[in-house]
């Protein structure tokens, strides 16, 4: 890891005290606040997630009630972040802080996205995960998102971790210094407002999440690049994400020839399978006239 930006130990330390660094973050945060907060059409990926979390499909009134939650806790969130009560680190300022200090980096991630890429030395607590229950409800809330395009994304329906909180109090006392990190940094901004409405006080939020990280910036530990933990399904299989394609400039003609070796497979395997049912069909026909 190369040396730390100029500057950075000033934006990291004492996340309460009144110093003349707290004091050159927030107005330099205040300046900067307009420019990096997400734009409006970003948030639609918690209106998403919102949607595989409360389960059946409401039509347009469950909709724009949503969308109503959805633009509440976006005003929430800015008014967090520009009272600095949750301070905004990138990926990169995230990693060196880390290293450098014993502050604590908390992935609230899914299960499915945190066993492909995770940072040595973090800890687990998602505040949302993969739904696992099996009654009606929950199979029709699989069935739905399968059908609306999770075969393609491979996002799965997700269930709220009613335990976020006192599981995060059982390792933590209030004062600790908390980094908090998801794929996106959409649900760890959800997750700080909680934390925060629970007496923490000292809350990092990692702006862009581990998708807007660099390898060096993590100590990486799992089989997949921290940006490719968020994708899956048949777009993942066949190279067609966006983050696959970005990894693909990076790494040249071979790892496109992987991808390109998975559709010819599949498209002689449905040619073969389409060949083979045209031969049969006449052998059943033959066989029952006998």
């Amino acid at each position: 890891m190369a040396a730390p930006p100029l500057g950075l130990a000033r934006r990291v330390a004492g996340a309460g005290a009144a110093t003349p660094a707290a004091a050159w973050s927030s107005s330099c945060r205040s300046r900067r606040l307009r420019h990096r907060l997400l734009p409006s059409k970003r948030w639609s990926g918690v209106v998403r997630m919102g949607a595989a979390v409360g389960g059946e499909q409401g039509g347009e009134d469950e909709e724009v009630k949503l969308a109503k939650e959805m633009a509440a806790a976006r005003r929430r969130w800015e008014t967090l972040i520009r009272e600095q009560k949750i301070k905004t680190l990138t990926p990169r300022e995230a990693g060196y802080t880390f290293k450098l200090t014993d502050k604590v980096l908390l992935d609230v991630r899914p299960s499915n996205e945190r066993q492909k890429a995770w940072v040595k030395g973090s800890t687990w607590i998602p505040v949302f995960d993969v739904d696992t229950s099996f009654d009606f409800s929950g199979v029709g809330k699989k069935v739905t998102n399968f059908v609306m395009g999770g075969w393609w994304s491979g996002s799965s329906t997700m269930s709220v971790n009613k335990n976020f909180v006192q599981q995060v109090e059982e390792k933590f006392s209030k004062d600790t210094d908390i980094i908090v990190v998801c794929q996106k940094g959409l649900r760890s901004l959800a997750a700080c407002e909680q934390l925060y409405g629970a007496g923490f006080q000292n809350l990092f939020w990692v702006q862009g999440g581990l998708e807007a990280a660099e390898e060096e910036d993590f100590e990486r530990e799992g089989p997949q690049p921290f940006k490719l933990a968020g994708i899956g399904g048949v777009s993942e299989f066949f190279g067609w994400t966006d983050q696959q394609r970005a990894q693909a400039a990076k790494e040249g003609l071979g790892y496109r020839l992987i991808f390109t070796g998975r559709l010819v497979g599949a498209l002689v395997l449905v040619d073969a399978l389409f060949l083979g049912a045209q031969r049969i069909g006449p052998l059943l026909q033959e066989l029952q006239s006998r």
